[in-house]
């Protein structure tokens, strides 16, 4: 049985049109990616049955919800699904603990899903459960939304750019909550995002969107190392890479990280030798030698071999593609150190890595 997540969509609006065609994953975090005006949220929206696409064709794992060449329109209410919002969007005049019973009562008699203590747990709010949105952060506030929205038992999660609202301290403190949600729920979700590093961190599926088009969709890890894509991410072009630590070093304060292309160092971590953990390393913090040096203050050195080279939106660079015996790497140079290198397609030499962002 299919059970991916099928949107067909054309909405014709003054001087914009959405026009998708999308199969994607019917598990996991698939991120609706691009910038102001791209059509993530219109996209969403009719996802959610706000918006009406004519003609248009949605299927959520075995249930079509909509499909207009036989009449199919399900209304928003009717839906399977939790939305949450940028706003938290709580009733202020009643408790948290009443706020989530809305979500229960929402849900259908017989659907399966997490019950009341599995959310609380999950988003870690019992505290909280009885006090009025008022007297709450803004990052509470969104954790009861989310909450909230998975009482409902939907088989469809959707999220318009949760974090956009919050101060980079409760994007924080919200981040390890839906990495929660996505080692635990077996539905797909749609994350409608223009920040790279929430896609990095929460995506395993992503989707390119500019002025309305689909520009590019697939696995995180690949979409996000493809170099014909410059532009989209402009500087924050780079790959992610998914690593296990191998081992800490207590006397430099280091742990290793062990991937398939080689290991990187980075500060000590507290998590136990083992544990998985996800980085994103920007192609702007990777310089190429054609030697391996070992007299630099950079520490991470990796063996790789040039598969391709692509213009950037700046004349004055270029992004190199690299493979580490199968992992991808992104590289962002001058146009002169390309020269000066003879670098070309087959090429081997040491990516040097100066930075690593770490998700954990």
């Amino acid at each position: 049985m299919d059970n991916n997540l099928k949107v067909r969509f054309k909405i014709s609006y003054p001087g914009f049109v959405l026009d998708v065609n999308l199969d994607v994953p019917g598990h996991g975090i698939t991120a609706l990616f691009g910038h102001s005006g791209s059509g993530k949220t219109t996209c969403l929206r009719a996802v959610a049955g706000l918006e009406r696409a004519p003609g248009g064709y949605l299927k959520v794992k075995d249930e079509v919800w909509q499909d207009d060449s036989r009449g199919i329109f399900l209304p928003t209410h009717r839906r399977a699904l939790g939305y949450v919002f940028q706003e938290a969007s709580l009733f202020s005049h009643l408790s948290v603990r009443d706020n989530l019973n809305y979500g229960l009562k929402r849900s259908k008699a017989k659907a399966q899903g997490i019950c009341f203590e599995q959310a609380v747990e999950w988003l870690d709010i019992a505290a909280l459960l009885d006090r009025r949105p008022e007297h709450l952060s803004g990052g509470e506030r969104q954790r009861i939304a989310i909450a909230r929205a998975l009482l409902s038992r939907p088989r469809l999660l959707l999220f318009d750019e949760p974090l956009a609202a919050l101060d980079l301290k409760r994007k924080a403190e919200i981040l390890p909550y839906l990495e929660r949600l996505h080692d635990h729920l077996d539905i797909p979700m749609l994350y409608v995002s223009h920040s790279p590093d929430e896609v990095a961190r929460l995506a395993d599926h992503l989707v390119l969107l500019a002025d309305g088009k689909v520009v590019a969709t697939g696995p995180l890890q690949e979409t996000l190392a493809r170099i014909d894509l410059p532009a989209t991410f402009a500087d924050d072009a780079g790959v992610v890479i998914d690593a296990v630590i191998g081992e800490h070093d207590d006397n430099d304060y280091l742990s290793r990280l062990d991937f398939a292309g080689g290991a990187i160092y980075v500060s000590r971590q507290a998590q136990a030798v083992g544990c998985r953990l996800r980085c994103r390393i920007h192609a702007r913090d990777v310089s190429l030698n054609l030697e391996r040096s070992d007299s630099s203050s950079i520490l991470n050195i990796i063996g790789a071999r040039v598969i391709a080279v692509a213009d950037t939106d700046n004349p004055a660079n270029v992004l190199v593609r690299l493979d580490a015996a199968g992992t991808p790497l992104l590289a962002r140079i001058t146009r002169r150190s390309l020269h000066n290198l003879a670098l070309e397609p087959g090429m081997m030499l040491w990516a040097q890595i100066k930075a690593v962002a770490l998700f954990d």
